[in-house]
């Protein structure tokens, strides 16, 4: 392993520096711009209603559909995906390499994202194919070809399905595994290929259920491990409340002059920052990836709006409630008043972004092993979750690249899938890493260049909201 790893890395981290640091940018941070202001900040004007569509009527027992979900069971299987190792690990690495200052720019991604998924989730709903058992396949592919009416659409949704059944179904699931694995281990000293085996278990049984066992273990889970580790995150800041000012502080601060922190020249610094925030952002809340149309497709609503503003939701508990919470726990405890507060203690550190959440609240807490126990827990729901709602994204990807033989090549699929599960748990951290951030990477550009070209079938969804209002308001 160690061979392939020294062979492999290099080079896809190079290929990553270009993707990430250029076109990553400009990409994401054009098309969420772009639709703030075609939208006129549909995540903020729309803010409150997409709350009161998720709150609402929040239930855990969504119950079986009669093909495709609900709107909640649709979220939480989108959450699922969003929510998992990007949150902690992904977060740490970014603080770790950028500065607190990357999380800075995750918030700058984070909101500009919002407009870009309600675009993913309209365009999902509208282009979505219902088929005559009541199974729904959608996602970025059929847009994509609508977008574009000829050989080079038939090419970018080809593209696209292939980047990412290779992204989520393999690359990805292998990060989310060594991540578990990697956790499982340090807390409670448990070999990494035993971890990944009962994993690859675990997610098969699941997998042989299809979309509707998959958003059944996600309504319930995801809002429970949500609420653990908020509340175990709170009890950290309430700990460390002297520091949370400081740490806040920090964020801001690092995010205009990183080279203080992290050394360098500013130019060499400020992009680290940057992008380091735009790569884990990514990551973290998916938004412009194109993955969580796939979930967003199959949910039951009135109009492709609706699904739109829910959508918004899921990204601003990513990424500002979360991830925020992650962050603040890390800086507060370590940065602030700790050792990696300075240029030379941040230097010297050997703590890496797969610990560094376990040592803030193992610091916190006044006991190591706790702090491995806890993240350990809650990664372990976390990533097992996203694994098994990327799995479906992958899934239907594979149905559209081989047609009348998707039943032999979805369960090809299931088998290759499970393997890679296992397969994470033993390679190396940093090479798993790159290369799902690589495939990510690759499956922004075909998905980004659909969203811009279909952007007024996003505006008239967005209209069409904004008319019904004012009928009512004159009906009133």
């Amino acid at each position: 392993m160690k061979a392939v790893s020294d062979f492999l890395l290099p080079i896809v981290q190079t290929i990553n520096q270009y993707l990430s640091d250029y076109i990553l940018i400009f990409l994401l941070v054009g098309v969420g711009l772009f639709y703030s202001i075609r939208t006129r900040f549909v995540q903020v004007r729309c803010f409150g209603e997409g709350m009161k569509k998720v709150f609402g009527n929040l239930s855990l027992k969504g119950g079986k559909q009669q093909g495709g979900l609900s709107s909640f069971q649709a979220l939480a299987t989108a959450i699922a995906a969003q929510v998992g190792t990007g949150n902690i690990v992904g977060a740490c690495g970014a603080i770790l390499i950028g500065g607190p200052g990357a999380i800075f720019w995750m918030w700058i991604i984070a909101f500009f994202g919002m407009a870009t998924i309600y675009a993913e989730a309209v365009l999902a709903q509208e282009t979505k194919i219902v088929q005559e058992d009541g199974s729904v396949l959608g996602g970025p592919v059929y847009y994509i070809k609508r977008a574009f009416h000829n050989k080079f659409g038939k090419f970018l949704a080809v593209f696209f399905a292939i980047a990412i059944t290779l992204a989520l179904g393999f690359m990805g699931t292998m990060v989310q595994s060594n991540s578990i694995s990697e956790a499982t281990s340090t807390a409670f000293h448990i070999p990494t290929w035993v971890v990944g085996l009962v994993l690859a278990a675990l997610c098969a049984f699941i997998f042989i259920g299809g979309i509707q066992r998959i958003a059944s273990v996600a309504e319930k889970i995801v809002p429970v491990m949500a609420v653990i580790y908020l509340v175990m995150g709170l009890v950290v800041l309430g700990i460390n409340y002297k520091s949370v000012p400081e740490a806040f502080a920090m964020i801001f601060k690092f995010a205009f002059v990183p080279q203080a922190l992290i050394g360098g020249s500013f130019g060499a610094a400020i992009k680290a920052a940057i992008s380091q925030g735009v790569k884990r952002g990514l990551f973290s809340n998916e938004a412009g990836m194109g993955s969580t149309p796939h979930a967003h497709a199959q949910a039951k609503v009135e109009k492709p709006h609706d699904q739109g503003v829910v959508a918004m939701i899921g990204v601003f508990i990513d990424t500002f409630v979360v991830l925020t919470i992650t962050a603040l726990v890390v800086i507060s405890t370590l940065y602030a008043d700790g050792e990696l507060g300075t240029a030379e203690g941040l230097a010297a550190t050997t703590l890496t972004k797969a610990n560094l959440m376990q040592t803030a609240v193992g610091t916190a807490f006044g006991n190591a092993t706790l702090g491995n126990i806890l993240i350990a827990i809650c990664l372990t729901f976390f990533a097992f979750t996203t694994i098994i709602s990327w799995n479906f994204f992958g899934k239907q990807n594979v149905q559209y690249l081989f047609g009348k033989k998707a039943k032999i090549a979805t369960t090809v699929y299931a088998v290759l899938a499970v393997a890679f599960i296992f397969l994470g748990s033993l390679f190396p951290n940093d090479l798993v890493w790159e290369l799902a951030d690589m495939f990510n990477n690759i499956m922004v550009i075909p998905n980004v260049l659909a969203l811009f070209a279909l952007s007024a079938i996003v505006v008239t969804a967005v209209k069409s909201k904004t008319k019904k209002e004012k009928k009512a308001k004159k009906s009133n």
